[in-house]
């Protein structure tokens, strides 16, 4: 498939992670609640990638077990975006290694190698930064305390989302037609925007403002940049792909900062380093002296 508007496929990897960074500011700029952002930002974005891949969604047992853990990513990372910081809450997305750690010899068989170890204590001690310092409310952080717990779970719910989609690679690839992880992702968004639809009607004093930035979010935020993603991700090594990834939790702090004087604060700020330096480190150590370098597989995104 030909590049989108011929970007290099570093470009579009590079553009994806600039566009995924917005999505704290965008959700924060939006007075809709978060049950409104999520239903109508999924649904919009499910229509833009059914556009893209011309191909309608299969709703077997495998997408839609994998689809509602990604529904569930998506629901909490918009609610924890309206209640602490941003960085905090693209911070605990960072954690996912944490339980991939725990949960994966259980449920897919893989287990992290020992050399990852230090990976994940950085990645621990990143996460309970996270939680110190000041917790007064501000407008665009009303209680951060709440919404550091509910990004600890959409942290968690990123990593079921992250197994499943490596569990359909594996075993589902051929059922569902080569490509899985594509299709759990696109079910996904149908499933979020289902879901929450019930309790984001009725709708009352809608701005323009809201409905700007909720298409915003669903045509680019995530439409977009998932067609980016899946469209160069097979045209890039894996560590330069995860690399160049590395650039949503960079800026998504500076994007909050921008647009509403949002401050994480100094320990999260170390806290958020620390994870975001662990997985920059470990994309680094693996990759390979010579030879090829393996493919990244395509995942969804929050």
């Amino acid at each position: 498939m030909a590049p989108v508007l011929r970007i290099p496929a570093r470009g579009q990897i590079l553009l994806t992670a600039l566009l995924l960074s917005t999505g704290g500011a965008g959700i924060k700029a939006v007075s809709l609640t978060n049950w409104q952002i999520a239903s109508f930002r999924s649904g919009i974005a499910a229509i833009v990638v059914l556009l893209a891949v011309r191909r309608l969604p299969r709703f077997s047992a495998s997408s839609l077990l994998v689809g509602a853990a990604y529904a569930a990513t998506v629901i909490t990372f918009i609610t924890a975006n309206k209640l602490t910081t941003a960085a905090n809450t693209v911070f605990f997305q960072g954690t996912a290694p944490l339980y991939l750690a725990v949960l994966g010899p259980a449920l897919i068989g893989e287990r992290l190698p020992r050399r990852d170890v230090p990976v994940l204590f950085a990645i621990a001690a990143g996460m309970v930064l996270l939680f110190l310092g000041h917790a007064e409310p501000t407008a665009s952080a009303p209680n951060r305390i709440l919404g550091n717990a509910i990004g600890v779970v959409s942290g968690c719910c990123w990593s079921l989302t992250l197994l499943g989609l490596r569990w359909l690679e594996k075993h589902h690839r051929k059922a569902e037609g080569g490509r899985a992880a594509g299709n759990a992702a696109m079910v996904g968004n149908i499933l979020a925007c289902a879901g929450c639809l019930p309790l984001a009607l009725p709708l009352s004093g809608v701005r323009g403002m809201d409905v700007a930035g909720v298409a915003y979010l669903g045509v680019f935020q995530i439409g977009l940049a998932y067609v980016l993603l899946t469209r160069s991700i097979t045209h890039l090594p894996a560590v330069d792909a995860s690399l160049l990834l590395l650039v949503e939790p960079a800026l998504s702090p500076l994007w909050s900062w921008w647009l509403h004087g949002e401050t994480p604060g100094l320990w999260p700020f170390a806290g958020g380093v620390l994870i975001v330096g662990a997985a920059g480190w470990k994309a680094l150590r693996e990759r390979p002296p010579g030879g090829p370098v393996s493919r990244p597989r395509t995942d969804g995104r929050r």
